[in-house]
């Protein structure tokens, strides 16, 4: 089976040029542009840095981020309970980061440690295992929240892509998704545990850098799961930027990535509104992807100053239908956990 056309392999190298503009735009399977926050020539509050780690199995999940924006910083735990449907996600923000939070260049090593007023959130990578911890206080009510996952048993290969955005030369975006890592720990919630088993608990790694445009929207979908005693997952999204020479969507079984062209996300309207609570439907152009979900809870938040907004309707379900990979292989899949996410940006 053939690639799409569009689909442009990455070389090695460094990410940006002298002008700070993106050396290639297209995909990898590994993290082989190398970024420099130095070589950035855009303005410095244009710059957007972060790590979302999002760890799930069929009853519960958990969502970690360390982010960047330079005009404003966020550190933000969610937690999503999918057998009572009810979510809860606490974000202090900062004011003009300015790239002090100090993210790695790379996503192969480096430890991030951010903290507030009763609060904070460490991502520790020791090569072999990252280490997810975090508390804050009054998460739920007067109720704490303490983290302590380790994501270990880490594939082979993963989604990269470098994406330009027309009209803005020095703006990209420069991404790695890494799916399939299990999960071992546990969450605690006042005196309440909640155990993510390595054998049916799953995490994600987002790990963005770029410089952004002022106005988004994008799709992202994210699948890890195990299909009889197999890893599968996978990343799809798109909305933002300019994808001509690839884009994000891959396939994820044992370990191996498979390279998927276009996907479009079917969201059902009621009233010429998105009805996130009704089941989605997602395919691909080329007959390798057909997939529904079905809703359990959405994760939704709205901030809107006028000139910063943000809408995001992240929303967890069970996905079920058929992936064909790179070598015509057919892969069903029944009930399997993961989310579908809208959101909007003016940042």
């Amino acid at each position: 089976m053939q690639l799409s056309k569009e689909q442009h392999a990455l070389v090695p190298g460094a990410l940006l040029n002298e002008k700070g503009e993106l050396n290639e735009a297209g995909y990898a399977k590994s993290l082989i542009r190398e970024y420099d926050r130095k070589a950035i020539k855009a303005p410095a509050l244009r710059i957007k840095e972060w790590d979302y780690y999002c760890i799930t199995n069929d009853d519960y999940a958990v969502a970690l981020t360390i982010d960047d924006n330079s005009y404003m910083g966020l550190d933000s735990i969610s937690f999503m309970d999918l057998k009572s449907g009810t979510s809860i996600t606490r974000s202090p923000m900062q004011l003009l980061t300015l790239g002090k939070k100090a993210l790695p260049s790379s996503s192969d090593e480096g430890d991030i440690y951010s903290e507030g007023k009763g609060y904070f959130v460490s991502f520790v990578n020791k090569r072999s295992e990252r280490t997810i911890t975090a508390h804050m206080d009054d998460f739920s009510g007067k109720e704490a929240i303490d983290v302590d996952i380790a994501l270990y048993d880490f594939p082979s290969e993963s989604m990269v892509i470098a994406t330009p955005f027309a009209g803005a030369p020095k703006a990209f975006y420069y991404n790695q998704k890494i799916n399939c890592m299990r999960a071992k720990g546990i969450v605690r919630i006042g005196g309440t545990e909640y155990d993510f088993d390595g054998n049916d608990s799953f995490g994600v790694l987002d790990w963005g850098r770029g410089v952004w445009t002022y106005s988004n929207t994008w799709y992202w979908s994210s699948l890890s799961c195990a299909i009889d005693s197999i890893k599968f997952g996978f990343n799809l999204g798109y909305g933002f930027g300019d994808t001509s020479a690839a884009s994000e969507n891959m396939l994820f079984f044992d370990g191996k990535a498979h390279k998927l062209g276009k996907v479009v996300f079917d969201i059902p309207s009621m009233q010429g509104k998105d009805d996130f609570m009704s089941v989605w439907t997602i395919k691909d152009d080329e007959d390798r992807l057909e997939l529904k979900m079905e809703p359990i809870l959405n994760r939704s938040s709205l901030t809107d100053f006028k000139f910063l907004k943000s809408d995001q309707n992240q929303v967890f379900g069970r996905f079920s239908g058929r992936a064909v990979l790179d070598d015509e292989t057919e892969v069903v899949i029944r009930g399997k956990t993961g989310f579908a996410e809208k959101v909007t940006n003016k940042w």
